[in-house]
């Protein structure tokens, strides 16, 4: 077994919300200085950055993973990961055709920027990517399933956007043990709380600006005997991902 170390959440430039000088370029010179070996990049309702992300990664020692982070018809934030780029452009197209279509205005929210990996501006998103889908938090486990990817509540120790600030719990409907919790001091408080002994929490830091991406912390331990590039270590984790979300040890 060895370790590696993550964030599975992180926003680019493509996000409303977030830093411009957020390319994919810099986000993996960032997590790399941070000692990071796995690093998604879960954009606000959108894959469209990952594929620079995936093609820039070849000059760093970091494994990327394609990822979104969700709004549901409820306002919850969940966080969609897959194993393949592929699977993640083709839930992008779905999603697009799911979400609300609001002109972004960017004097308030921002820029969405899309790059290529030299950082170079491809296009912009014209639609404001923070609204949210009509999606329902019951349907994303099977959606997401169905399009090769593992999903998981985001920050439900937040008020905003969090899974119990809406719904009070974490309800059994949904149908995943995996939860994400910003500060990992608050499981043991939320596990007792709100009954959430059966679930799996881990914690990223869900930056918005290179500043926030944190140095390494939380690792995953993976059997890497074998295993020779980044593709099978990708497999692995989303192994270890999927049996984490079904509740198995």
């Amino acid at each position: 077994m060895k370790r590696y170390y993550y964030d599975l959440h992180i926003h680019s430039a493509l996000s409303p919300c977030c830093d411009d000088d957020c390319t994919p370029n810099n986000i993996l010179g960032m997590a790399s200085l941070s000692g990071l070996d796995i690093v998604a990049l879960t954009d606000h309702n959108s894959c469209k950055n990952c594929p620079a992300f995936f093609e820039a990664s070849e000059d760093f020692p970091i494994i990327p993973v394609a990822g979104m982070e969700l709004t549901t018809s409820e306002d919850i934030h969940v966080v969609c990961l897959f194993e393949k780029l592929c699977d993640a452009m083709d839930f992008d197209r779905f999603v697009d055709c799911h979400r609300q279509k609001i002109q972004n205005n960017t004097k308030i929210f921002g820029n969405q920027l899309i790059f290529d990996k030299d950082e170079n501006v491809i296009a912009t998103e014209e639609f404001l990517l923070s609204c949210s889908s009509n999606i329902s938090i019951d349907d994303v486990q099977d959606i997401v399933g169905k399009a090769g990817g593992v999903a998981f509540p985001s920050h439900i120790d937040r008020e905003a956007n969090g899974i119990i600030s809406i719904l009070g719990t974490v309800p059994e409907s949904i149908g995943c043990s995996l939860v994400e919790i910003s500060n990992y001091e608050n499981a043991v408080e939320y596990r007792q709380k709100y009954g959430l002994f059966g679930y799996e929490f881990i914690s990223n830091s869900d930056s918005h600006s290179l500043g926030q991406i944190k140095d390494k912390e939380f690792y995953f331990e993976l059997d890497s005997d074998g295993i020779l590039d980044k593709d099978g270590v990708r497999h692995a984790l989303f192994e270890k991902l999927r049996n984490m979300a079904r509740g198995i040890k």
